[in-house]
């Protein structure tokens, strides 16, 4: 990344792409949603619907939305993905662990290029130091809810 977009990104004149925000968090050694935390010293935080915040991948075949409220060592997200799409184009690796619940469609999960398709209601465990991605057949989309520990992202 040039420092002109990066500066571009802390001047609020472009919105960073999802694999943009990824290159920055990895740099910074950050969870991705980190970058949009709001620090709050509340026991409990209640995160509205329609208050969450999203981040969509480029091309908008992803849109993650953080259901936790984006501090502890436990993040928690809705994805969807669109119909054809993946989460990234290629299986990638991180240092966590991840729990998926499909709660509409159908996910094909990707881990050490081994394939395993999901159905709603359908879940899966696994290590995020394993090359991963999650995408959907050419018909239909899915979403579901990722857990992710330690926030990674």
């Amino acid at each position: 990344m040039s420092t002109g977009l990066i500066s571009q990104v802390e001047r609020d004149l472009t919105d960073p792409s999802l694999a943009t925000i990824r290159k920055i968090a990895r740099a910074l050694d950050v969870p991705l949603f980190s970058l949009f935390e709001e620090i709050e010293g509340e026991e409990l935080t209640v995160v509205r619907r329609k208050e969450r915040m999203q981040v969509q991948s480029a091309t908008g075949g992803i849109t993650y939305s953080r259901v936790s409220a984006g501090r502890g060592r436990l993040e928690v997200l809705e994805g969807t993905l669109a119909p054809g799409s993946a989460s990234a184009p290629e299986p990638w690796s991180h240092p966590s662990e991840e729990c998926v619940l499909v709660t509409e469609g159908t996910l094909i999960v990707e881990v050490a290029g081994r394939e395993s398709s999901l159905e709603a209601g359908d879940s899966c465990y696994l290590d995020s130091r394993v090359p991963h991605r999650y995408r959907t057949g050419e018909r239909a989309g899915a979403t579901f809810i990722v857990s992710i520990t330690p926030p990674s992202y």
